[in-house]
């Protein structure tokens, strides 16, 4: 197999994609293919697997310098992937396809579902415990590393569209009609949660055991253009809802620590002119999110094993990467040199609409936080929360959805504390 090279845009192309990522800081990588990629796990920093369109599975080894090709033995879509360690992992997809490697990807063998229905996600706590979910309210549960497959009662025949368990016992499943499935019994029975929303559910992820984000969208048979958000603090028992920066369907979320979380999604007709993908984050466990990206892609599945490692794939075999947690801070040594001391800047353009740029000097390698606030004091956005190399970075801050008004912005670092003033003008 030949290697797939990556490449990273540094000029702005005429593909609205690039021009995007090249703005965004974002690395497009070229997979090598023009399936759609609906699923992505990296079990580290640099290896990871995505999988597609007609049987398709990328694997990477080295975060995404060189795609290859791998063969699955299928010609049926794959939907959904998640891996537990570096060799062993489970991808699940259309006619009840299941598949199984035990060498990270690099070969894949397939498992009977005892089903022929679609199979969108999968979710493994350990190399044997793990459970799949898809069409139908179809639940299928193995002890066994998937050498056998049970069906689980839902009590329900909506789409299930996503699933993640925290442990042996504990997990949520998403899907169709604001669809929230609960067990804490591993899987022996479902109890529905109320969502507080009739939409489709497509993601689920969470970070320890309370803590989780549940994300979906409208769908109007030609369309999606409503985002959604619901959070629980208490294991998935009860959920709240927040508010996305961007009106786009999110399809896939995940966490990168335990505060740092990443949401993908796209808005869509059926003419493929009018189609375009977003990456948001939070910092701040789902409460505030931040629009990262904005492109033509339509994004599908996301992956991030820490807070500035990640990986989005989507249509037309859209990879993107990104090694700065998806902002458009500059790492390092920007200027040539050290900074003389800490330093925030003036956020630039001030006034601004909608989003402005906010610069920052560290004078030594500093664990530090960059917050936005109301003239009230309140936390409106965590935009850095995490360790930073000493020299010259930026970073930038959407205000959509923001009422027109001054804000604060600070930067903590150690016991260095500096605050500016901003202005939004709608």
């Amino acid at each position: 197999m030949k290697p797939i090279q990556a490449v990273c845009y540094v000029i702005i192309a005429c593909f609205s994609v690039v021009e995007a990522v090249a703005q965004s800081g974002w690395c497009l990588q070229s997979s090598g293919t023009t399936a759609v990629l609906w699923g992505v796990s990296f079990t580290n920093v640099t290896t990871g697997i995505a999988v597609g369109n007609w049987g398709s599975i990328l694997r990477t080894t080295n975060g995404g310098t060189t795609w290859l090709s791998q063969s699955s033995g299928t010609a049926e879509n794959l939907s959904g992937v998640c891996f537990t360690d570096a060799n062993t992992g489970t991808a699940v997809g259309g006619g009840g396809t299941i598949l199984r490697t035990t060498n990270g990807g690099a070969s894949w063998a397939s498992q009977s579902s005892n089903t022929t229905d679609l199979l969108i996600a999968v979710s493994f706590t350990d190399a044997n415990i793990g459970t799949a979910v898809g069409d139908y309210g179809n639940i299928l549960r193995t002890t066994n590393g998937g050498a056998t497959w049970t069906r689980q009662p839902s009590g329900t025949t909506n789409a299930l569209r996503g699933v993640c368990f925290t442990d042996a016992k504990s997990g949520i499943a998403v899907g169709a009609g604001g669809t929230i499935l609960r067990t804490t019994d591993g899987g022996a029975s479902w109890t529905a949660k109320l969502s507080g929303t009739a939409d489709q559910l497509y993601g689920v992820a969470f970070s320890g055991a309370n803590h989780g984000i549940v994300v979906g969208g409208i769908v109007d048979g030609e369309f999606r253009n409503e985002s959604v958000i619901l959070l629980t603090f208490d294991g998935g028992a009860s959920w709240i809802s927040r508010t996305a920066p961007t009106t786009k369907g999110l399809d896939a979320v995940c966490y990168a620590d335990a505060h740092t979380a990443y949401a993908v999604g796209a808005r869509f007709w059926k003419e493929p002119d009018n189609r375009s993908g977003v990456v948001i984050r939070t910092t701040d466990s789902g409460k505030s999110w931040t629009l990262l990206l904005d492109s033509t892609a339509v994004l599908w599945g996301v992956s991030f094993k820490d807070s500035s490692n990640g990986t989005v794939v989507g249509s037309g075999g859209t990879i993107l990467r990104t090694t700065t947690g998806g902002v458009t801070w500059v790492e390092g040594n920007q200027h040539g040199d050290i900074p003389q001391e800490y330093m925030l800047n003036q956020n630039y353009p001030n006034p601004f609409n909608p989003s402005t740029t906010i610069k920052y000097e560290l004078l030594h390698d500093s664990y530090m936080g960059l917050t936005v606030y109301d003239v009230l004091g309140r936390e409106v956005s965590v935009l850095v929360n995490d360790r930073r190399d000493a020299g010259f970075h930026e970073v930038m801050f959407d205000g959509s959805g923001l009422a027109s008004g001054v804000y604060l912005y600070r930067l903590t670092a150690g016991s260095v504390v500096q605050t500016r003033r901003m202005i939004l003008i709608r």
